[in-house]
């Protein structure tokens, strides 16, 4: 029979882990819902930036060489930009990150493509360096200080080592946010940039100052900050999501321990407190005998 100090002890030890994750799932669910407010208000800003330069990309090819970032060619050189967190406690948010980054990786080189990486977040980081991957760079700190500034710092780098190294494709591969309980791994072309297809509506035209071309130098990096910004946002809450629901689940885990522990305590001590008791009356047996 097992010793009651022990499973007193275990007890403690498993509501006290119990406390642990249910004070980290309110954390995670506060975070969720400011997370879900961020998306929100960036939503409509992103899709008017898209708005605006699909307008301008319609029209820059009728009279100006098509724009670097805009060019399409045969895909040869891919960059991977893999977005994870740093920290763990948060289901399989990080796992199904990696082990999709890692499969894509894998069929692009099966393709005979060169395939680089950009990680931001210390789990994707560790994870290809373990399996040998040529990452280009590492974005350290950027979910403690998330702001547009930082996204744009990303984006700026991108374009550049997409233009600098003659690469013919670039890929977001992220969380994106569905639910609280649900997180959808998506691969999201971002370079070259596709605008949309203007309508019957949209065709009229303006005069551009300082020119259609002038325009799209400035419009097409700054979407591809804006995009960076909106994956990140996505993918925050949608680690602030898995892990709520991970912690409910080991909180719920934990009460189903306790349970059993206590019960296990209580039979423990019923056949602790029989023992003796037959010890009591064998006693009493003999001094009658």
């Amino acid at each position: 029979m097992a010793n009651l100090k022990e499973i007193r002890k275990r007890i403690g030890s498993v509501k006290s882990t119990q406390k642990i994750t249910r004070a980290m799932k309110l954390v995670a669910a506060a975070r969720l819902r400011k997370a879900q407010q961020n998306i929100t208000q960036l939503r409509p800003y992103a899709l008017e930036t898209l708005d605006v330069l699909s307008m301008v990309a319609a029209r820059a090819g009728e009279d100006e060489e098509i724009h670097p970032l805009l060019a399409r060619r045969e895909q040869k050189r891919v960059l991977l930009v893999v977005l994870t967190s740093d920290r763990g406690l948060a289901g399989a948010f990080n796992s199904n990150i990696n082990k999709a980054a890692h499969t894509r990786w894998k069929e692009l080189e099966a393709e005979g493509q060169d395939v680089r990486f950009a990680v931001i977040g210390k789990k994707g980081r560790d994870y290809l360096r373990r399996r040998d991957a040529t990452i280009s760079h590492d974005f350290t700190g950027v979910f403690e200080d998330l702001s547009p500034d930082r996204a744009g710092e990303i984006g700026r780098y991108i374009v550049d080592e997409y233009t600098r190294h003659d690469l013919d494709a670039c890929y977001l591969v992220y969380n994106e946010f569905k639910s609280a309980i649900t997180q959808e791994v998506v691969f999201e072309a971002l370079l070259p940039i596709t605008p949309q297809t203007l309508d019957a509506d949209d065709a009229a035209d303006f005069i551009y100052e300082p020119s259609k071309r002038g325009l799209l130098d400035r419009l097409l990096p700054m979407y591809v900050e804006i995009e960076i910004y909106r994956a990140l946002l996505e993918s925050v809450a949608s680690e602030h999501g898995a892990r709520m629901t991970a912690m409910e689940s080991a909180t719920n885990n934990a009460e189903d321990m306790i349970a059993k522990l206590t019960l296990k305590y209580n039979r423990a001590r019923q056949a602790a407190i029989t023992t003796e008791l037959m010890e009591i009356i064998g006693g009493a047996e003999a001094l009658k005998g």
